[in-house]
This record gives C-alpha cells, structure tokens and sequence, in this order.
C-alpha cells in the first residue's frame, strides 16, 4: 500500500509535471505543432525515489490534469495519448536499465536506448494514429500536404531525437545537482 507521505509527493511531482507540460515550445521548423516541454522531469524524478510503478502514476496524473484543466481539444485528443507513450517509454528505458545500477556509462546507454525507443514508438504512432487521425478529426491530411515519407524523415525522427537528447541532458544535470537531495528522499 502507498503511504501518506509517497502520496504527497506523487501530487506534488504530478501538479510540477503538469506545470512543466504546459510551458512546451517548438523545436523543428516547419513544425510549430511539435512541441517539446520538460514534463518528464518530475516523473523521472519519481521513478528515482519511488519505482516504476509511482512514475507511471505521476505520469497518468499529469496527464489527466492537462486533459481536464487544460484541454486544447482534438490536438489534446491525439496529442495526449502519443506524449503519454513517449515519456512512458522513455522512463521504462531508464526504470530498467539506468535506475538498478546507476553509473555514468549505463546512464549514456540508457539515454541511447530510450531515444532510440521513443523515435520508434512515435513513428509508428504516427503512421498508424495520428496521420489517420488528424485527416479524418480535424481536416489536416500531412500526407497530402507534405507526404507521410517526408514528415517522417524530416520532422518526427528529429524532433524525437532532440528530444530524447534534451530529456537526456536536462535530467542527467537535475539529477547530478540534486543526488543527495534525492537519495535522502528515496523510499
């Protein structure tokens, strides 16, 4: 059973992380609706003083903030499901490698693999959910406007490896800056 304390701060890491979702920026030009935001953060934080289990319930209460408090409507329909597989591959990457032998080397692995994974999954999202999605939903048919093959390849392949690169870097300082902070908070 999760105790009071581990509860509190799960909301608090939930309430920073939907916090964080909404300051999101675009990091591909051309692709303005590709955004990028540190949400992550808090929910990787978790993962390090609590287990997988209370990151993914971090995750899932950010995304049901964003969903019932500020919802952008059939952006958010599709768009919420595809972030809440990205960061969950992302922190499952580093639930099982990173976070039982915590080194620099399986850290730079992790990273790898996580961003390799997350490139994966948001492809194939996209190709299979979104496309389909956002041409029947809200009349926007990137197959018509630039070809499937050329948004792929020009836009979701490098806006997810910046973004794993920019999780990776950013969490890695936050982690390195708050160690001991982190440990003594650790259950």
């Amino acid at each position: 059973m999760i105790k009071t304390k581990q509860l509190a701060y799960m909301a608090i890491l939930g309430a920073l992380s939907f916090i964080l979702m909404l300051l999101n920026f675009p990091i591909i030009p051309g692709a303005e609706f590709l955004k990028i935001d540190f949400s992550i953060i808090p929910v990787l934080i978790g993962l390090v003083i609590f287990n997988l289990k209370s990151a993914y319930i971090i995750l899932l209460l950010r995304t049901f903030l964003k969903f019932f408090l500020y919802n952008t409507g059939v952006n958010d329909l599709i768009g919420l499901p595809m972030n809440l597989v990205a960061t969950g591959v992302f922190v499952l990457v580093f639930a099982f490698y990173w976070n039982q032998q915590k080194s620099r080397k399986t850290y730079i692995i992790s990273s790898v693999w996580a961003t390799i994974l997350l490139t994966l999954a948001m492809i194939i999202l996209n190709i299979f959910y979104a496309i389909p999605l956002y041409a029947t939903f809200a009349n926007f048919d990137i197959g018509q406007f630039i070809g499937i093959s050329k948004y792929i390849v020009a836009m979701v392949i490098p806006f997810n490896i910046i973004q794993g690169i920019l999780f990776s870097m950013s969490f890695g300082i936050i982690y390195l800056s708050l160690k001991s902070f982190l440990e003594t908070y650790k259950v």
